[in-house]
């Protein structure tokens, strides 16, 4: 899968940013990795999805247990997957994105001793939610004053937890509403000013939740009946297939062509699951749509630049 992903780019990139997450898939018998998930009130696995932000491109979908996952586990992912990048393309520039539950010590130390850059949201707890209680205080009482809907502010210190053998650049983002304070934090080894890393670079992980509704939802791969590890895994495989296809074709489209934007399964509604007459002749085999079909046009100029495409 990675080595599809590398061979999707005409040129190698100068930087890629990595979305990691894993998503609730329930089952409904005694397969093989799954597990009784008390947060989800399931039995279940959690496969791990993992998306280039910028093209939306998949890298990875791992099938595993129904439990969250721990360091051991989050380092070895993220090592054979770093790897896997270096060895097509040694020189650029990897950024990992993720949740609260990939910032794991071992995955971070692995992080940085291999010159890797990480964004990671981060569990708050009553040493952290000290250290910032004072510009809390400071950011409600200005709320107040103003009368203002919603007042937020950000700001960085080095923070080491019990587990951390060093100290690491942590962020927290301060909001004051009308209802009440909230405090997020987020832990980084990116430089750039606590505001963009937080509300521009780490906040746009939720177009990941996007990526991986269309691999679930809109092309179903969350039907993993199989009894067997290695038959679901291949189940992933095959979803993930059908998700490069209409990623590609979606590509395809012009830049202001609202099939650019589409989901998935419009695109899919709209040219695969269609009807036609087929009719195999001696040299080839002739397809024809009915007269009705409302997207000639788009079909049309999908196949002009799918001809187009290198082999």
């Amino acid at each position: 899968m990675v080595d599809l992903f590398c061979d999707s780019f005409a040129e190698v990139p100068r930087r890629i940013l990595l979305d990691i997450d894993d998503t609730l898939d329930r089952v409904h018998g005694a397969q093989q990795l799954s597990l009784f998930h008390a947060h989800h009130d399931n039995r279940c696995f959690l496969p791990i999805h993992i998306y280039e932000a910028t093209t939306g491109k998949p890298v990875a979908v791992i099938l595993r247990p129904g439990k969250t996952p721990d360091g051991a586990e989050v380092a070895l992912v993220l090592r054979h997957l770093v790897e896997a990048i270096r060895r097509r393309w040694p020189k650029v520039e990897i950024v990992i994105r993720g949740d609260s539950h990939y910032a794991r010590p071992e995955a971070m130390s692995w992080l940085e001793r291999n010159s890797v850059r990480y964004i990671f949201g981060l569990a708050g707890n009553r040493v952290l939610l000290d250290r910032v209680a004072a510009r809390a205080e400071d950011a409600a009482v200005r709320r107040a004053e103003q009368d203002a809907d919603k007042i937020r502010s950000f700001h960085d210190f080095r923070y080491a937890a019990r587990s951390w053998t060093v100290e690491r650049r942590v962020i927290a983002r301060i909001e004051a509403t009308r209802q009440g304070s909230d405090t997020r934090f987020v832990v980084t080894n990116l430089t750039g000013t606590p505001r963009w890393l937080y509300e521009v670079l780490y906040c746009g992980r939720g177009q990941a939740e996007n990526l991986i509704k269309a691999h679930k939802l809109h092309l179903a791969s969350d039907r993993t009946s199989c009894s067997k590890a290695t038959a679901n895994q291949f189940r992933l495989l095959v979803h993930t297939a059908a998700y490069w296809l209409l990623h590609t074709l979606k590509g395809l489209a012009a830049k202001t062509s609202f099939w650019r934007d589409a989901q998935f399964d419009t695109v899919r509604l709209a040219f695969v699951k269609i009807a036609a007459r087929v009719t195999e002749l001696v040299t080839r085999i002739k397809v024809s749509l009915p007269s009705s079909y409302p997207y000639k046009q788009s079909l049309a100029r999908f196949a002009d630049r799918a001809l187009a495409m290198p082999p």
